[in-house]
């Protein structure tokens, strides 16, 4: 799988969940794109991931 243009690895039936969780991002400053869609917040349990697949992970700041 593509994540922020890097080749990452997926396990057998990772949620979107699970490998943002394994990876310790913080959910609420986060945003994700798959496969050029936004995925919302309430489907991270659901989206099965797949080897094909392209994430975008965005993270909020602030600034000025």
């Amino acid at each position: 799988m593509k994540v922020n243009g890097a080749i990452e690895p997926v396990e057998k039936d990772q949620t979107l969940y699970d490998y943002l969780t394994l990876r310790n991002f913080d959910l609420t400053k986060i945003a994700v794109e798959c496969n050029r869609k936004i995925v919302p917040k309430a489907e991270y349990k659901n989206l099965i991931l797949k080897e094909e697949d392209t994430l975008e992970i965005v993270r909020f700041v602030g600034g000025g």
